[in-house]
């Protein structure tokens, strides 16, 4: 089947693009970005910063700037650890932390603005408060509970949703219902598979000594000596967000068992109301079947020939009663014969265990022994 001329157009339009974009210099490749001090303080908001300044500045590879590119789909959550810095890429947020700053990467066309904003106070308040945490585990702390934050209140609007649909389908089934819930069901998958994404990307960071170690930037500006399994104030921050992250994905799986739950019941249903209707109209066949036969006498004596019969005076009752007989007999034995094809039993031999209780083995051999 040939390309029209539309569909030709469309493609090399497309193809111009991304050849344009992967032309582009890497001098002229530009990232917005916000930055905070060491005091919690926004410096620059919404700054177009160079790529290769960027990696000069803080002694980054190019690569790594790639994971954090807002222009360029990341579905995987990773938190990277390099020399002077803290990568973070999970969810909406995409950030650069260092021992003295932060810079936020902003996301090109990103729905999540609300929620960033929340995650802009929270960070700056956070950043302010001294004592207690290093500098870069405080900003962590609040880009964990951003992303907590968000996850938990996808999980609640899902519950809701979903609830509610599987309450309707409690008292009235219908077709709309369940392409809502197909859809809903689709949406669930993709939240469960974020929310696994991100656990799984905590506990990879857990799981590298290395990376706990290398996350302690103050003291690697303050040249201060640390053993490279000393990290436990760290890993007690990540686990608690990770039994957190833990329990919304044990949470969407439990509500992903009653989706389909409920739609294996709903099916099971239909499929009993489609049984029924099919008894239903072999029951209406096996009696208009019954009618037929009777009837076929009323059509051989309908007939213009003579039997002299129309002489006794007791033929026309007989002959009726007969036929009246008969149809209900073919009736009841077809419907008896219908009620026995649709008895269905969990073994073929069931008819014959059916007044034979049930005994566990070892009671049965029990009892001989005991006498």
């Amino acid at each position: 089947m040939g390309i029209s001329d539309g569909e030709e157009a469309v493609r090399t339009a497309i193809l111009d693009k991304v050849l344009r974009n992967g032309r582009q210099p890497p001098s002229e490749l530009m990232l917005r970005c916000t930055i905070l001090d060491s005091e919690g303080v926004v410096k620059t908001i919404s700054g177009q910063f160079k790529k290769p300044d960027l990696c000069i500045e803080h002694r980054l590879n190019p690569r790594d700037l790639r994971k954090i590119d807002s222009r360029i789909p990341n579905l995987v959550p990773t938190i990277l650890a390099r020399k002077e810095a803290i990568l973070v890429n999970v969810l909406h947020i995409r950030a650069l932390v260092k021992a003295d700053a932060v810079i936020l990467f902003d996301t090109y066309g990103s729905p999540d603005t609300r929620l960033q904003s929340m995650f802009l106070y929270h960070l700056e308040h956070n950043l302010k408060t001294k004592g207690g945490l290093p500098y870069e585990f405080r900003a962590l702390e609040s880009i964990l509970v951003s992303v907590l934050s968000a996850l938990e209140a996808e999980m609640v609007f899902l519950r809701n949703l979903i609830g509610g649909l599987l309450a309707e389908l409690e008292d009235d089934i219908d077709r709309d219902k369940f392409k809502r819930l197909l859809h809903y069901s689709r949406r669930l998958g993709a939240f469960q598979n974020r929310a696994k994404l991100v656990q799984e990307s905590i506990e990879e960071v857990l799981e590298q000594d290395e990376d706990l170690a290398a996350m302690y930037l103050s003291d690697k500006k303050a040249e201060k000596a640390r053993a490279m399994n000393d990290h436990e104030e760290l890993e007690v921050l990540l686990e608690s967000f990770a039994k957190q992250v833990e329990e919304i994905v044990n949470e969407a799986e439990t509500i992903s068992g009653n989706v389909q739950s409920t739609q294996e019941i709903v099916e099971l249903i239909l499929d009993a109301n489609r049984n029924a209707l099919l008894a239903l109209d072999l029951k209406v066949s096996i009696g208009t079947m019954g009618i037929g036969i009777g009837a076929l006498a009323a059509g051989l004596f309908g007939m213009n020939l003579t039997s002299h019969l129309e002489e006794v005076p007791y033929a026309f009752a007989s002959i009726s009663a007969a036929a009246l007989l008969v149809s209900t007999i073919v009736t009841w034995g077809g419907l008896r014969r219908l009620a026995k094809i649709r008895k269905v039993a969990l073994s073929t031999n069931g008819s014959r265990n059916k007044s034979r209780p049930w005994i566990s083995l070892p009671l049965r051999r029990r009892g001989p022994e005991s006498e």
